[in-house]
């Protein structure tokens, strides 16, 4: 079963669980969102994880890894042009493009200034980039805990009128950044013939890291 699918179903799980405990509800509330748009953000993340938008192709320095096969097989019907002497790079929508787009609307509906944001950012990034490491046939790995609870942190001590938001932005940035921007030098010797911004790897990163960031600041 591809990767992505057992996310989306861990993540369905996780979300009911929350869902039920008012987690979610009060997480997002922190944010200024109502109930039905914190689903609907939540729903289009998860919906949206299964879909990554091409970018640009590099030379992989190794062969496709045998955990791989099964995978590629699946993202072929999606990327007729998939290459295995090459890496697809790509936008994850559920966990790179919607995350950008909900941080830019909070930047926008909240005063916080571009400064302290920017290294919120560069401090989260920083963390991201020293805990994460990549993982031959698995891709980018890094202990899930250790974004959300540094990106509070930091939203704390640089903003803590609006610890909330900045926390979701320097949390889930952070993570784009440190554990997939930075790391994409990396991807050519994995194994793996698609290295997805925000998808399979950091998307359940990215997504435990917005969340528990907020109820945590």
């Amino acid at each position: 079963m591809p990767l992505q699918i057992i996310a989306a179903i861990f993540l369905f799980a996780l979300l009911f669980v929350f869902i039920q405990i008012g987690v979610v509800t009060v997480a997002f509330d922190k944010l200024g969102l109502s109930q039905g748009s914190a689903m609907l953000l939540l729903i289009a993340s998860l919906l949206g994880s299964s879909i990554n938008l091409p970018l640009f192709t590099v030379d992989a320095t190794s062969t496709p890894d045998p955990r791989w096969q099964e995978r590629l097989r699946w993202m072929a019907s999606l990327h007729r042009n998939l290459d295995p002497s090459k890496v697809l790079i790509a936008l994850n929508v559920g966990g790179g493009l919607i995350p950008l787009a909900f941080s830019i609307y909070l930047l926008r509906h909240h005063p916080i200034s571009g400064l302290t944001v920017l290294l919120a950012i560069a401090a989260q990034s920083a963390i991201c980039y020293a805990f994460s490491r990549p993982i031959p046939g698995l891709g980018v790995g890094m202990p899930i805990l250790i974004a959300p609870i540094a990106a509070a942190i930091i939203a704390v001590i640089l903003a803590p009128e609006a610890s909330a938001p900045l926390a979701y932005i320097c949390g889930t940035l952070g993570v784009l950044i440190g554990a997939d921007l930075l790391r994409l030098k990396d991807v050519r010797g994995l194994g793996s013939p698609l290295a997805s911004i925000g998808g399979a790897g950091t998307f359940d990163g990215v997504f435990i890291t917005g969340l528990v960031a907020v109820l945590l600041a």
